[in-house]
């Protein structure tokens, strides 16, 4: 395992990077609604792109044909946006969005829940950012990534949820996914020291069931399910590790 260590320098270039994806994932957030089409959240990330002369982090990353993924319900990650799935009141949806500029990639994700009353559903989202916030506040310089993994397990175990074990978050930078890898499990005082310099995507996948932590890949070679089909939230920070903490370099955003 090689960890990129970047200079001041070079998280400010990536600063930008994380700014931009976080602009673009609350854009294509406040669109989700009954009757768009997840194809049609898709062009909105072409469209800002285009204008913004910068490159969707996703798109054509190991083949992948979409600019964000775009996943609802049983869907854990890596929806393949189409102008055939309509949104629909009661959906679960997650969207995960990256944009690449200035050599750095950038990375974040929300679940937004559509017309959703069911308290059992709307508490599932509410603990997968707390998830998040737990795990971005366990971070720090001589953390273990075990600290983390282990603080986000805690918040989902204690709300009866279940963490997905086979999907992580982990490095990014100069490409979308690179080392470490930052899995939402673990035990404290294990896995890779933290150091300042380093730059990590913090993404819990939680879901309302524990047999929902077991996963299956659709035919279409990409989308992530839970295998019993439960409902599942994900939300994601691109995070910097500072001399005194960590810096969440996908601000502005509601959460956590």
């Amino acid at each position: 395992m090689k960890v990129d260590v970047k200079s001041r320098a070079e998280i400010d270039r990536m600063r930008e990077a994380c700014r931009m994806s976080a602009e673009i994932r609350d854009i294509c957030a406040a669109a989700v609604a009954p009757g768009v089409t997840t194809g049609e959240i898709d062009a909105l990330v072409v469209d800002y792109c285009e204008k913004h002369h910068v490159r969707a982090g996703f798109y054509d990353y190991h083949g992948y044909p979409g600019h964000l993924c775009v996943s609802i319900n049983d869907e854990v990650i890596h929806g393949i946006p189409s102008p055939h799935r309509v949104i629909v009141p009661g959906d679960l949806v997650k969207t995960d969005v990256g944009i690449f500029k200035n050599g750095f990639n950038g990375d974040t994700s929300r679940t937004v829940a559509v017309g959703v009353t069911d308290p059992e559903v709307l508490r599932l989202v509410e603990t997968t950012k707390a998830c998040l916030k737990a795990g971005i506040a366990a971070c720090g310089p001589g953390v273990h990534l075990g600290d983390v993994g282990y603080a986000i397990e805690q918040v989902a175990v204690a709300a009866g949820f279940g963490v997905v074990r086979n999907w992580i978050g982990h490095g990014v930078g100069r490409t979308i996914h690179e080392d470490p890898e930052v899995p939402n499990y673990g035990k404290p005082g294990t896995k890779l020291v933290l150091r300042p310099g380093m730059t990590i995507a913090i993404e819990p996948m939680i879901t309302m069931t524990k047999a929902g932590e077991a996963t299956d890949v659709l035919s279409d070679g990409w989308t992530v399910v839970t295998r019993d089909r439960s409902l599942s939230a994900h939300f994601e920070h691109t995070v910097a590790i500072t001399d005194d903490g960590c810096e969440i370099l996908t601000l502005p955003a509601d959460y956590p």
